[in-house]
């Protein structure tokens, strides 16, 4: 697994929400924990160059520089923007969870 700076504080904007608030609570867990034990998992790359790829969604291009970074060998999201590149982007295959989870099984 592997993240970026910019998708790390991504992350943390988006479990910081209000509406994730009450489930965190009652889980015993805290955006900044979530956040500090992906951080804790994950390989963190430092993307030199952010191409423009993804002209609907520009933040997906930091996914797709993070993998190009990090020597990626999937790229695992449901995003409609990144699975519509097609099944791979500069020979990183792009796929769902559950095609993940397939191909993790064998």
């Amino acid at each position: 697994m592997c993240s970026c700076p910019v998708l790390m504080a991504e992350l943390l904007d988006v479990v910081s929400r209000e509406k994730f608030a009450a489930r965190l609570a009652a889980a015993g867990l805290t955006p900044i924990g979530i956040v500090g034990e992906i951080r804790r998992l994950a390989a963190i790359a430092v993307p030199l160059d952010v191409p423009r790829v993804v002209a609907d969604d520009p933040d997906d291009d930091h996914v797709l520089a993070c993998a190009l970074a990090a020597r990626a060998d999937l790229i695992v999201s449901g995003d409609k923007h990144l699975l519509g590149l097609g099944n791979a982007y500069q020979g990183i295959a792009i796929v769902t969870p559950a095609q993940a989870v397939q191909r993790i099984g064998r």
